[in-house]
């Protein structure tokens, strides 16, 4: 797959069929539009685009929104790279790039850089300014600058009944079942491995403190998950806690992580951690005693668990 960083760098050698999107999540409904575009662009002998933007509209259009996304933007690319793509565009999304009118975009952007011979998209899209164009319009431009467009259809959409939306949802509420059904992976977080406080290692718990760079990076709801990270080319498997810490006094949102039957140092390394199942809510005990205890239930709970996926 060839990453470009803007429409204005594409270089591809022959006509494309193109989808447009955020692709937040790359989640299972995004994927049947991606297995449809790689199949019409092997069809027709053209080349598969996803042109995605970075940052999210909303970030750039309303700045108050407070919006987090379900991947960051190089968990976003790493994605859409395995789904076996032609092209990758990560477009600039600013205030005057939105300002663009639907034939400006249409004309600069997918006929003249693109090449597009075919565009794929839903029966909801819209674009260009004050997002007034729809796909009727879109139509209509295919016909004028001879290009295809290709529907996704409401029923098609309804079938696969999963939206980025219901999936940031799912996991604000701590759903991490339902999250990970929907995107067809574990949910993840990558970060930094930094110093805590070092309170894991006095209770028998040392732990890897996560730190994510990304603020726009969805953290889901405080609690106990189970968890499984590649480290080091070994698969190392353990529980992680997302909350503040209560029963000892905390405010800051961390997470930490605690690895069944590994020992490393993993201060400053990267970690990819994959979320597998959560375990219980975040929980202020009456003593340190009770949190050790709640502690090592978890843990029993997390190895019937993983031993259960190997079974």
């Amino acid at each position: 797959m060839k990453q470009h960083t803007s429409a204005d760098t594409f270089d591809g050698l022959k006509g494309t069929v193109v989808t447009i999107g955020t692709f937040d999540g790359v989640h299972l409904g995004h994927r049947k539009i991606i297995d449809r575009l790689l199949a019409s662009a092997q069809s027709n002998d053209l080349e598969s685009v996803v042109l995605t933007f970075f940052p999210h509209p909303r970030m750039v259009l309303q700045k108050d929104t407070g919006i987090k996304l379900i991947n960051s933007i190089d968990e976003r690319i790493a994605l859409l790279e395995a789904s076996g793509l032609d092209h990758l565009i990560i477009h600039p999304f600013t205030k005057a790039f939105s300002r663009l009118t639907a034939e400006e975009f249409v004309k600069d952007i997918l006929v003249d850089q693109l090449k597009a011979r075919k565009v794929i998209i839903g029966y909801d899209h819209r674009f260009g300014r004050n997002r007034n164009a729809n796909i009727e319009d879109l139509k209509a431009f295919g016909t004028q600058y001879d290009f295809e467009v290709e529907e996704i259809s409401k029923q098609d959409v309804d079938d696969v009944a999963v939206s980025s939306t219901k999936i940031r949802k799912a996991l604000n509420e701590g759903d991490l079942t339902k999250a990970n059904e929907y995107l067809g992976y574990p949910f993840m977080l990558n970060g930094i491995v930094s110093r805590g406080k070092g309170l894991g290692k006095k209770f028998n718990y040392p732990t890897a403190n996560l730190k994510i760079e990304e603020t726009y990076k969805l953290i889901p709801a405080k609690g106990v998950y189970v968890a499984r990270a590649s480290i080091n080319s070994k698969e190392v498997y353990g529980m992680m806690s997302i909350g503040t810490n209560p029963t000892v006094g905390g405010s800051d949102l961390t997470i930490e992580t605690f690895f069944f039957d590994f020992e490393a140092d993993l201060y400053d390394q990267h970690l990819q951690i994959e979320l597998l199942t959560r375990i219980r809510d975040e929980k202020k005990f009456n003593s340190v005693d009770e949190l050790i205890a709640a502690m090592q239930a978890d843990e029993r709970f997390s190895r019937d668990f993983i031993q259960k996926l190997d079974a």
